[in-house]
This record gives structure tokens, sequence and C-alpha cells, in this order.
């Protein structure tokens, strides 16, 4: 089967620098390690392949033989052709200890048996307006691999432990000599571990991990919003081989609001405003986060106007001032009419009209541009 182009495999451009090409293999590696896809041969064979892309591209006489003959070059190259002349375990040997220390926590490929950072996890929670606003504390329940109880993360059964691996001595890794090249690769015996068990765990088949429900106290800030992230060092997974659980991240979402309506610190809401209270003005309760408010409607008051009611909205969780709370005026048309109440109203539409102008301005104003508009286009 041909090999793809590495720069294909990497998914980077044919001039990426060297920074380039360490992100695009540390996202592949990420995405294909054998530890986070276990069983999985695609993702192992994907891993295997963008190790070898970047191992290759971010060597600079690899490099320069693959860019002018392709994979045949980098096989010459290896093989002591020209461009040879440098050492095989620095290509094979350093690069994986120096990306994977940094992503999984391990330490380097000399310190004996390695030990892994747990992955971090994600948890959504959905809060009620009010709960974001004031604080709220409630319980979560998350499903993690936490270190086995019956072996305590050794992987082996009771009575018994893990054995310094004989075919690295506990290293983690093998050199094998090809030719005048000595290349360092992870231990095909124990996977990297430095340790070997005879006789796995019955409950953890050996893993010193096994999947179980936690259930956490969390304590939500007062002035979160939809998008906040809260993290909780260490209740992640666990690690592997004595390393470091990963972290929990809880992302917030607000529910929506029968009411209120969120812009950051400030709240809004519509108000329903009798036609005349409207008209006449007058003064409405309007509900708050905090219990009601006064809100004085001036007389003539049209429908869409916004009042401010300050220090109403929301303190937000960084700190800052309180946000105000914005009441747009709707003004309702009564509805369900008795006769008796259509007649007022007609006898009121009447005297209206004989000052139409002075009563309806707006109204007088839209009529007198859609004639000039109509004359306009000559209709």
């Amino acid at each position: 089967m041909a090999k793809r182009d590495y720069y294909e495999t990497l998914d980077v451009p044919r001039g990426a620098d060297e920074a380039e090409l360490k992100k695009a293999y540390r996202r592949l590696a990420m995405k294909f390690h054998p530890d986070r896809n276990p069983g999985d041969a695609t993702a192992e064979d994907s891993f295997k392949e963008a190790k070898e892309a970047y191992e290759v591209l971010s060597n600079p006489q690899l490099r320069s033989a693959y860019d002018q003959h392709g994979h045949a070059g980098v096989e010459a190259a290896t093989r002591g052709g020209p461009g040879g002349g440098f050492s095989g375990a620095d290509v094979f040997g350093d690069i994986f200890g120096e990306v994977f220390g940094d992503i999984f926590g391990g330490g380097s490929r000399r310190s004996g048996r390695q030990a892994y950072r747990g992955a971090d996890l994600r948890y959504e929670l959905e809060l009620d307006l009010e709960q974001a606003v004031f604080g709220h504390k409630t319980t979560i329940e998350i499903a993690t691999l936490a270190d086995c109880e019956d072996c305590a993360g050794s992987g082996a059964a009771k009575g018994s432990s893990p054995k310094t691996c004989e075919a690295c001595n506990g290293a983690g890794q093998v050199r094998m000599n090809q030719g005048i090249f000595t290349v360092q690769q992870t231990c095909p015996r124990c996977r990297g571990a430095g340790s070997t068990i005879d006789k796995p765990c019955p409950t953890c088949h050996g893993q010193g991990r096994q999947r179980q429900a936690r259930t956490l106290e969390i304590a939500i800030p007062a002035g979160v919003d939809t998008g906040d992230r809260l993290r909780r060092p260490g209740e992640g997974e666990a690690g592997r081989n004595g390393g470091p659980a990963g972290d929990l991240y809880i992302e917030v979402a607000v529910r929506e609001h029968a009411i209120f309506r969120r812009d950051g610190a400030d709240l809004s809401c519509e108000v329903p405003v009798p036609f005349t209270v409207a008209a006449l003005g007058g003064e409405l309760k309007v509900p708050t986060l905090t219990g009601s408010a006064a809100l004085k409607i001036p007389s003539e008051t049209q429908s869409g106007r916004v009042f401010r009611l300050r220090d109403k909205g929301v303190r937000p969780v960084r700190g800052g001032a309180t946000g105000d709370l914005y009441c747009r005026v709707v003004v309702e048309t009564p509805v369900s009419l008795t006769r008796e109440q259509k007649d007022l109203l007609k006898a009121f539409e009447a005297s209206l009209k004989k000052d139409e102008q002075r009563h309806n301005p707006r109204e007088h104003t839209w009529r007198a541009g859609v004639r000039s508009f109509l004359d306009k286009i000559g209709l």
C-alpha cells in the first residue's frame, strides 16, 4: 500500500515551520493515541502514520531528502546514503519523549515507568436565570475512570504486584540496532509502562482503572452566564501509572426565562400597558429579580418606549457595576368590548377627528409621507 504524502498526513502546507508541524502532530496524537483508543486498530495506524510524518518533516536532513525525492529519498537517507550522516536516535527518540511528555504528563523516556495524566472531562450544567444571577449549590453525577479500589490502581490482583519488565528493564523504551543506526521505540512487551502484570486484577482486568459514577457538590458563583466555564482541578479521569488526574470543566447554560432576557449585566422585559394608562399616565408595578418596583408611565406614552430601572439587573461574576433593567412598553388594545364600550370609543374617535393632526401627529405625518411617495411614482 502506497504511503500518503507526509504533508497531507499532518494537514500542513509544504512550507510549514517547526511550530506548525508540532501543533499539527500534537492534535493528531491527542486524537489517535492508543491510550485514548484502546483496541482501535484504525486509530493506532493513524497514530503511527502521523508519528512517522512528524519524525521525518521535523528533521531538516530528512525533510530535504523527502522534498527532493519523496519517500525513496527518506529511505536512502536513513540507510546512510546522500543526505545522511546523522543519528537515527535523534530522529526517533527525542521527539516522542518531548511531545508526549507534554501531552500526557509522563516523564521522559529515560525516567523509567511512564506516568500518564488522566483525560479532562466536560459537563454541561443548565441553570435557571435566578440560579445563575444569585449563585446556586447543586450536586452532579459524572461517569469517569477512577483508580480501581480493589488494586489501588496497580492493575495487579490482590497479593501480587507489577513486575519490572524484563525486556526494557523498567525503562518503557527499547533500543533496536538497524545497521549503523540505533532506533528507540516503545517497549512492545509492556507498551511503555515499564512493568508487566502476571496476575491481572479481576475487577479492572489489569487496567488499574474502572468506570465509576461519582456525585460531586458544585457551588456556582453568582453572576455566571451562558458560556462561562468552571474548572475543578483533579476531578477528571484518573491518570495511569500514578499520573495525575485530569480536570473537570463545568460549562454553564442558562435556560430561557418566561419574563426576562439577559444581555451581559442588563436585563430587559416587555410591560403590557393598558390603553388608558398610556394615554392618561399612571403607575404600574413591574417585576424584578428581587421583587416588584414602581414604574411611572407619563401621559401620551407610545408603544415601544423603553424605561430604565437602574441597578435592577445582574452583578457580573467577574465584578463590576450591577446592570439595569430595561422595560419596553407594549400598549395593549382593549378586547372583548361590550356594545356600550364600542359606542363610547366611536364617540371618542369622532371627537379626535375634529383636530386629527393635533391628537395623532405620527399618523398625520405618515399619511403625508405616503401621499408624497405615491405622487412621486405617478400613482
